[in-house]
């Protein structure tokens, strides 16, 4: 057995915990730049709260609230000079996976005045700023990741920063921010999750080290089904384990990656604008299909799920999602190739082919 593991995160998890780390933020720094979406921090309490915490440190902040869903380039850009502005010496990431994401992109760029392409490198002069990551949505566990994944125009794509730099230095998680979602953003973000555990069992760089976390993590996901599949909101404690799993989800990606699965959704959500937890999770019946024809250990992961086969899983996400979207021939080759261009294809064990990624997708979007 041989393994490198490697998690700097200090996690804090339970409700209040924003408030009751308060002096926690004073590790980080003076000025804070806190970065979020548009609405919804204000709705779920996480600003208010964190503007609470801040001041009663006497850190002074400013806020950049304008990251908008599958934030691109020129937004994080935008974001990071305002951090310039006020000498922020730390950054503050609130919200889900698209304001996380771009908080980190904005530690990179308020510390280096740095092109596109060594942005996107992982390889920066100076050190990016600290990072404090605040989670209102159970799916991306980007609170514990080393990735940013922004949109990149030139490319017509999701592009991932990947790189130790970035991981947060702490990670303050309250379900009770997930109280406001409603159900279809439930869904979508459980299911994103719910690939992260699933896809990092199947990653070429997958190791002993994660399955435990990712099997609690399926585990867990796959307890709130009931629920979710009769489209009812979850109760508090499923809200809390949908967090929990999230976040274990999280520590897994952070070491094996994600594979094809994520490369076929990248391009569906930029050309269809289809949400990105939906997209994984409309993919993924296809995707264990493939797999199942290769005796890759699927039926283990369907186990732990309480499913008996790759069939029943397709059926939970068909109630879970409900109709899919039908795809062209054109843009099932446009799809097709732009997968063949993300790096996630070479982390999938075994590396698919241009025929078997055309199939997955033809599966996943019947005419």
């Amino acid at each position: 057995m041989e393994f490198t593991y490697y998690m700097p995160v200090r996690v804090i998890f339970g409700k209040g915990v924003v408030t009751k780390s308060a002096a926690e933020f004073k590790r980080l720094g003076s000025r804070a730049l806190v970065v979020t979406g548009r609405n919804s921090a204000d709705v779920n309490g996480s600003m208010a709260d964190t503007a609470k915490a801040l001041e009663e440190c006497g850190i002074s902040y400013k806020r950049y609230g304008e990251i908008k869903p599958n934030p691109d380039v020129e937004n994080v850009r935008d974001a990071a000079a305002r951090a310039r502005s006020i000498g922020a010496d730390f950054i503050i990431g609130i919200g889900g996976g698209s304001p996380l994401d771009a908080a980190k992109a904005v530690a990179i760029l308020a510390a280096n005045d740095i092109d596109d392409e060594t942005l996107f490198s992982g390889t920066y002069t100076s050190r990016p700023l600290p990072v404090a990551a605040i989670p209102t949505t159970a799916g991306t566990g980007s609170e514990v990741t080393p990735y940013s994944i922004l949109t990149r125009r030139s490319i017509r794509n999701k592009k991932s920063i990947g790189s130790p730099l970035i991981f947060p230095v702490m990670a303050l998680i309250d379900p009770a921010y997930t109280y406001t979602l409603g159900i279809n953003s439930t869904i979508n973000t459980a299911i994103d999750a719910l690939s992260h555990a699933v896809e990092s069992c199947l990653s070429v760089r997958s190791t002993p080290a994660i399955k435990p976390a990712a099997y609690e993590s399926m585990r867990l996901i796959a307890g709130t089904f009931n629920t979710l599949r009769r489209h009812e909101l979850p109760s508090s404690s499923e809200r809390e384990s949908l967090m929990y799993a999230s976040m274990l989800a999280g520590t897994c990606i952070a070491q094996a990656g994600t594979t094809v699965v994520h490369a076929i959704g990248y391009p569906l959500t930029y050309y269809r604008n289809v949400d990105h937890g939906r997209a994984n999770g409309l993919v993924m019946h296809g995707f264990l299909k493939f797999l199942e024809r290769r005796s890759t250990g699927v039926q283990e992961l369907l186990e732990i799920m309480g499913m008996g086969s790759t069939d029943e899983f397709g059926t939970a996400m068909n109630d879970l999602l409900g109709a899919r979207e039908t795809l062209s021939e054109d843009e099932i080759k446009l799809f097709t190739d732009t997968v063949l261009t993300s790096k996630n294809v070479a982390n999938t064990l075994p590396q698919p082919s241009r025929q078997d990624i055309e199939e997955i997708i033809r599966f996943s979007f019947p005419g």
